[in-house]
């Protein structure tokens, strides 16, 4: 079971003769379900030469959590246990290592962290000074915490792989998910047509987010009513995946963040593809943070929990009907409430 205690919480972990600084997490000590999530006592982190430690104010709930969690990736990096979860994050540096420049204590920060390393869901997170960067400003840390995983995702899918241009018509799945509320605003502001699927319930939000198009998933094969496209954003695979790549026109491109294309499908499109991960990068931050603070790009937050409660975040996130993100929030934020008055069904 949980501890329920106040996200400001400080504790010592107590020895027969050591007294060790320590903090709140919720850590994994093995692979499973929900009930592998230990919100516990853990070992205050200290920062390497070149990272900072940020005291952290919330992190927000990603699909590759729980998947980590869950062992999915397992074989693919070999996580040491216990493992603290989460690498999405917003807060305030705390400590600085030795050779870290630009940033000092104090400072409101944001990231993606490596997800090799140890994540977010902590009272206090170490993060290579080189993946941070300032907070957008017009943001609470609990919106902020919201955007780095979601956002450079949609950024660098849109952008670093499709490369997409004015003029040109995407398609983006999942137009009322994390990724894909933020893929509309990115790909309008671009200048490009957009396209959103998702259910009829999210007609009006994706509308709301700059979407041209909408395809209700559930009563129309989007295949069936809409022209060609020049760029899809996946984040489907599967049926809907092989589906889209009919739809792209001679020269298009799809990218997936959940499943390779088929090449050879590609190929007799006469389309290119692939699917990629997201990278950190304070640049791209810090360009996300520039258009949200000039109110070209808005953050939809699906429910808030308490760090304490992230068994039941992930709960909610696996269902995959989250409108926007899911949020932990460790410290309250004082123009939002606490985060016990905040969550939503």
């Amino acid at each position: 079971m949980y501890e329920q205690v106040t996200a400001t919480s400080r504790a010592y972990l107590v020895g027969p003769s050591t007294k060790e600084p320590a903090m709140k997490a919720v850590r994994i000590h093995r692979y499973g379900d929900v009930d592998t999530l230990s919100y516990e006592d853990a070992p205050l982190p200290e920062p390497g030469p070149a990272d900072v430690r940020i005291r952290v104010h919330a992190a927000a709930v990603n699909p590759v959590d729980w998947k980590i969690r869950a062992g999915y990736l397992a074989a693919m990096i070999p996580y040491q246990m216990p493992l603290t979860i989460g690498w999405d994050v917003s807060g305030v540096v705390d400590q600085l290592g030795a050779e870290v420049t630009g940033l000092s204590v104090g400072d409101a920060v944001y990231s993606r962290p490596d997800i090799m390393r140890n994540g977010t869901y902590a009272e206090y997170a170490v993060v290579r000074a080189s993946e941070v960067s300032g907070k957008p400003q017009s943001l609470s840390h609990r919106e902020a915490a919201a955007v780095p995983l979601a956002g450079l995702t949609a950024w660098q899918a849109l952008f670093d792989h499709a490369q997409l241009k004015a003029g040109e018509r995407v398609l983006i799945h999942a137009g009322a998910g994390g990724v894909g509320s933020f893929a509309i605003q990115f790909a309008k502001w671009a200048g490009a047509h957009v396209i959103a699927t998702a259910s009829a319930s999210n007609a009006a939000l994706v509308r709301d987010l700059g979407a041209d198009e909408f395809v209700d998933y559930r009563s129309q094969r989007f295949e069936s009513v809409l022209d060609k496209v020049d760029v899809v954003l996946d984040t489907i695979g599967g049926e809907t995946q092989l589906r889209s790549i009919a739809l792209l026109k001679r020269g298009g491109r799809l990218f997936s963040v959940v499943a390779t294309p088929d090449h050879a499908a590609l190929a007799s499109a006469g389309a290119t593809g692939g699917m990629f991960m997201v990278q950190p990068s304070s640049d791209d931050l810090s360009r996300i943070a520039e258009l949200i603070d000039a109110g070209s790009v808005r953050v939809i937050i699906d429910s808030v929990f308490p760090l304490s409660q992230a068994r039941a975040a992930h709960a909610k996130s696996q269902t995959g009907r989250a409108k926007g993100k899911i949020v932990l929030e460790v410290v309250p934020d004082e123009r939002s409430g606490h985060a016990d008055d905040a969550h939503q069904a």
